[in-house]
């Protein structure tokens, strides 16, 4: 024992720390329309390579190239697009009520707009999405009303959750959008568990489950995809690998496995890496994984590669862990002005509908704001009634529930 030096353990570090150089060098990008779009029933273990590459359409000119472009008309994008823009006007002004008081917490989408919006579009009424904090384009591109997202993250008289929920923890089943769990990564047996229960019914609707790259270090995430592979529930499984945990970069949680993306292919699962940035790459991709699933082909694992530019949330300072010019560095750009430029070229689009189109948006936004605001923020107006604390945890309220209301006087 003596001829051996002492133990030691690896601590992944990033590349750059706060005061130094931004570095995404690591980051290898593939040409866009580079990627081999596989057949939809292609068996997972001919399509190994997808996981370590990435999928990309929209070149550095704004073109759509390669085998994954071409699913989408001038109409779409430019609802896409829209449906960016007004995730980013939301969420300015809810990060600017957060800080004037009006409500105790919110969590920004800036660089990440394009991975919810454009997954919507490729599902169907009646398929139930299990998101994370950071997926209210999910939401908005399925038409939920600002107003009453807003009033939720007031939690005033009109909050639909009554109060229930932290802020930003949004719930609709009505537009396929199951309760955000705040415990990171449950999302994903959930989601396995509710596709089960939908083939076991014989049902069409299938399940997509979101997490970030942090959340793959968890117990659940592994739980799903074991359930996943093994009953090949009809479920689309996704990563949204934006750098950063909270505070910790993604090469704590990823370990050494290359990809996040690669940890499916122990589990027999097909398992594909796609530009986050890009509009329709993440639609191209979304498609071919719903449609794999809809197909009882069984599950999908998809990770996003992505770049968090704001803070992890209101309560963090992202300058204490990362240097303040990352964002600016990050080489897969903008997604809104990546699809903005793309309809240009297209002919479809120019700067003076974008600039008209911000104008529209905003008015829209801050005219819901005003909506929300007559019911009651967080220090004034209206709060839901003490009395919904009792109601909807039971199909019939039991009996000390209904004496502890009385004794309430509520």
């Amino acid at each position: 024992m003596a001829d051996h030096a002492g133990l030691r353990l690896h601590v992944p570090e990033p590349e750059v720390r706060p005061g130094g150089t931004p570095d995404f060098s690591n980051v290898v990008i593939p040409k866009a329309g580079s990627v081999r779009r596989p057949e939809v029933d292609a068996e997972p273990e001919s399509i190994r390579d997808l996981a370590y590459s990435i999928i990309r359409v929209l070149n550095r000119e704004g073109e759509a190239v390669g085998p994954w472009a071409g699913l989408l008309g001038d109409e779409e994008l430019r609802e896409g697009l829209r449906h960016m823009m007004t995730l980013r006007a939301f969420d300015a002004r809810m990060q600017m009520a957060q800080r004037q008081g009006k409500t105790s917490f919110y969590m920004q989408h800036m660089g990440e707009e394009a991975v919810s919006s454009a997954f919507r579009k490729a599902l169907l009424p009646g398929d139930m999405n299990f998101p994370t904090y950071r997926q209210a384009g999910l939401l908005i591109a399925g038409g939920y009303p600002l107003v009453e997202m807003m009033n939720q993250i007031y939690s005033n008289e009109a909050d639909p959750l009554k109060g229930r929920q932290l802020p930003i923890m949004y719930a609709s089943r009505e537009h396929g959008f199951f309760s955000i769990s705040g415990n990171l990564a449950t999302q994903f047996v959930q989601a396995v568990g509710w596709a089960m229960a939908s083939a076991i019914k014989g049902d069409s609707r299938i399940a997509a489950g979101w997490v970030g790259d942090g959340s793959t270090a968890e117990s659940d995430f592994h739980a799903a995809l074991v359930f996943a592979s093994t009953y090949r529930a009809p479920v689309v499984l996704n990563i949204v690998n934006n750098q950063w945990a909270i505070s910790t970069f993604q090469g704590i949680a990823r370990g050494g496995s290359g990809t996040f993306a690669a940890r499916g292919l122990g589990f027999g699962l097909p398992s594909l890496r796609v530009d986050g940035n890009d509009y329709l790459a993440v639609h191209a991709v979304a498609r071919w994984a719903v449609e794999r699933a809809r197909r009882n082909l069984g599950p999908t694992l998809v990770e996003y590669v992505t770049y968090r530019v704001g803070a992890h949330s209101t309560s963090d300072d992202p300058s204490a862990y990362r240097p303040k010019e990352e964002s600016a560095a990050w080489p897969l750009g903008d997604p809104v002005i990546r699809l903005k430029k793309h309809l240009i070229v297209r002919g479809a689009w120019s700067e003076e509908r974008h600039k008209q189109a911000e104008a529209e948006i905003l008015d829209t936004v801050i005219s819901a704001q005003k909506e929300a605001e007559r019911h009651g923020t967080l220090h004034a107006g209206g709060k839901p009634s003490a009395r919904d604390m009792f109601e909807g945890v039971y199909a019939e309220m039991p009996p000390h529930l209904r004496r502890q209301r009385q004794q309430a006087g509520i």
